[in-house]
Formats: C-alpha cells, structure tokens, sequence
C-alpha cells in the first residue's frame, strides 16, 4: 500500500548528527551569547546584544526588518544568525552559540526535546504558517490519479501534519492511535495507491517538478516564492490544533527563560503593530498566534 517511500522517518534521525555542516551563518562575529555583559536590556545607557538564529523567511526578514529597529530603541542590538535546516538552531541554542531561536513550532520543539534528551523552552508563541499542497506533475488533486506520488517533510512532525492535511482532502485514512506524528505505515485507507516520497522539508520546493504533488512548510513556501493563493488545499487558519500544535515560538534554555532581552523580543513580537505588519507584509501566509 505504502511502497515507494524514499527515506523513513527513522533514517531522518538516525542522520541528526551528520548535519552540522548545513548551518549557514548570517555574516555575524559575535557567538557566546550567554555572556554576562550581555545577559540583560542595558538600563545605564549602554547596548546589550542579543543573537538570534533563525530561518532565513519569514523569520529572519521579521527580525531585521520588524524586531531590530524596535529593540534597539530599549538598548538591545538584535543581531540574526540564518540557518537553513532545522536541526543546528537548537544544537547552537543549548551551547550558547546563540541566546534563542526562531523558527520552529510547539510540536517540533516538544519532539526534539524528546529526541535528544535536551529541556528547551518555549518562551513565546509569535506566528504560524498554514501547511499547503501545491501542484507539480498534476494539478486535480480532487479527481488525483492512481499511483500518483505525493512529497512530504520527513521530519517526524511535520510529516504528521502534512498527512493529516492530506486526510482532511480524502485522500488517505490514518490510524487514529498515530496522532500527530503519523507517517505513510500509518495509513490504513489508500484507495487511490499514492506513493509517499519523504524528504527534507527544504527539499520539497526545489523537488516538486518531480513529483505530482508535494506538501510544503510554510516558511519553505515563502522562500521560493510559492503563494498560498497558488496552493490546491491548504490547513484551516481557523484551527486551533494549529495554534495550539504549529504556532512557531521563541525557545530559549531554562537558564535564558528570564532574560530581560529575550522577554523583550517576545513583547515586540506579540503587540497589535506586529499583527499589522504580518498582515501587510505576508497577507495569509504568515499569521499571528496570540
């Protein structure tokens, strides 16, 4: 029912390790952010910094251009480390090569936690970004063909996701005991005998040529320039599972939860100014969660 998976969720991790070269950083000198001099908004006048790594979009674009300017008027030089998987971000936050991340979601951090033993916290839900299905080889994804092959992240949560937004089309069925980390062994209804292709979510756009169709992490989406308006299916923004599950969040270590610059960060990232200009500046793809 399922053949044609090209990479299991369990080789996906098996492969953690090997991925420290894909770290890409931002142009940035400065790297041990947990610094006393830096650890609080300076109250005397001075500057403090606060190094940051995320994706490069929207992430990145919201710190530079929303965040920046604003904790800079508090004495807090934000400055962006860009990382272009999902891995190294939280590597480098529990060594302190950098003070938080931003760029992933609940369930992706609440995973990873699991995984690796590790206690990062969530100390801020900022926004979220609606999965969708975009076309490749096809383009009827209500009338698909059979043995059609789908793309999806191979992480293993977001690989839930995107099959359970392929269940909300009718297309597959799952095991209900799964949850939100489904994968394609947990589908027990394929009527049409679609084949799953997993790979890693930053693939997916670069791939879907190759592919009938292919479900895309938001962030990703907005990289190559793909709109939501473009998609064939896409999540319910009006879902709560997606709030409460997808909302990407600031995460820090427990010995960071408090900082006076990251507490900041999170103030400026959940005003009603910061609704507006993710409004005007990514309309329905990127969505405030608070």
């Amino acid at each position: 029912m399922n053949s044609s998976i090209n990479l299991s969720r369990r080789s996906f991790l098996a492969g953690v390790a090997g991925v420290a070269g894909l770290a890409v950083a931002g142009g940035l000198t400065a790297c041990g952010g947990n610094d006393a001099a830096q650890g609080s908004a300076a109250s005397d006048g001075a500057t403090a910094t606060l190094l940051v790594g995320a994706s490069p979009s929207p992430h990145a674009e919201i710190l530079n251009d929303f965040a920046a300017p604003r904790l800079a008027e508090e004495g807090i030089t934000l400055e962006v480390k860009e990382y272009t998987d999902y891995i190294m971000p939280n590597k480098d936050t529990e060594t302190g090569d950098v003070d938080c991340n931003y760029f992933q979601h609940i369930n992706y951090l609440n995973n990873y936690n699991e995984e690796n033993g590790t206690d990062l916290v969530n100390v801020g839900a900022i926004h979220f970004e609606p999965m969708a299905v975009f076309a490749g080889k096809s383009s009827d994804l209500a009338n698909i063909a059979d043995g059609a092959t789908i793309a999806v992240p191979n992480d293993p949560t977001n690989e839930g996701r995107a099959l359970k937004l392929l269940e909300e089309q009718g297309l597959i069925t799952l095991d209900e005991d799964a949850g939100l980390e489904a994968t394609p062994n947990d589908i027990i209804d394929n009527p049409h005998n679609l084949t799953f292709s997993e790979q890693e979510a930053a693939a997916l756009p670069r791939t879907i040529q190759d592919v009938d169709f292919a479900v895309i992490n938001g962030n990703y989406a907005i990289d190559a320039d793909l709109s939501l308006d473009d998609a064939v299916a896409q999540e319910s923004a009006d879902s709560e599972i997606i709030k409460d599950e997808y909302a990407n969040v600031i995460c820090t270590t427990p010995e960071l939860e408090d900082d006076e610059r990251i507490q900041a960060l999170v103030k400026v990232l959940t005003t009603d100014e910061f609704k507006t200009y993710l409004d005007e500046t990514f309309g329905g793809a990127v969505q405030a969660a608070f």
